[in-house]
């Protein structure tokens, strides 16, 4: 039976760009999109895109920072595919603003979509890959949990709180057959920096050893990686990209 990975946030961006990278490599894919306006604005083309790769993919509408959601998003994913071999946490969420102005609609809205969404749905994939012991979780933090951002005091720590998140469970369910692993991405060329002004991506890139920002592709190499058979001694790592 073909594996089945589970992708929050993908409807767009990085968390599409990861649907169809593990489609691409015969993974069968759930496509979670918040709500109908995101399902049909990218979520049923991303599972589309999947398609073509001659698997399955289907579009699943859920709320993610919604503990009892993300209970039947989980049972209806079992149900549609038969398993769930990975779970890749991708949602996520920015309000920016200095702490001295933020309100506490801001901090909580980041922190829930950010941070509390991947306590819920581990929690719950966390109990199908236990009995099948056997299983992958890849959370998606950010360079902004390691180093801190001015004006990102939410984002900074909800991603913060996903590396600490990350490494605890993994010690706690590696006996168990399922590993749980982060990565970190830096700079990445999507929509949100598309829309940075011309002097602000100069002063980015020129931090960048590399000298250009990532792809989203870059980030979807690497969570393939840590959700394969290749990666199965890598636990509680956190790779920045």
């Amino acid at each position: 039976m073909a594996k089945t990975a589970l992708i929050t946030g993908a409807s767009q961006g990085i968390g599409a760009c990861i649907a169809k990278r593990l489609a691409s490599d015969g993974y069968n894919i759930a496509v979670n999109c918040r709500g109908e306006a995101e399902k049909e604005n990218g979520g049923v083309q991303t599972a589309e895109a999947c398609r073509a790769f001659g698997v399955e993919a289907e579009c699943f509408i859920c709320d993610v920072s919604d503990f009892a959601a993300c209970e039947a998003m989980v049972k209806a994913v079992k149900e549609r595919f038969g398993t769930i071999d990975a779970l890749v946490n991708n949602a996520g969420i920015t309000k920016d603003g200095l702490l001295a102005r933020m309100s506490e609609e801001q901090f909580d809205a980041v922190t829930r979509v950010n941070y509390k969404s991947v306590f819920n749905m581990t929690r719950h994939v966390s109990g199908v890959m236990i009995k099948q012991r056997s299983g992958r979780i890849v959370n998606v933090s950010s360079v902004a949990g390691l180093y801190g951002n001015a004006g990102q005091f939410n984002y900074s720590a909800s991603k913060a709180g996903v590396v600490g998140m990350t490494k605890s469970f993994a010690r706690e369910i590696a006996a168990r057959g399922v590993t749980v692993n982060a990565v970190a991405p830096g700079f990445i060329a999507t929509d949100m920096t598309a829309d940075l002004p011309e002097a602000a991506v100069s002063s980015l890139i020129a931090s960048i050893p590399k000298g250009s920002l990532g792809s989203p592709e870059d980030v979807a190499n690497a969570v393939l990686y840590l959700a394969s058979d290749e990666a199965s001694f890598l636990n509680g790592v956190n790779l920045p990209i």
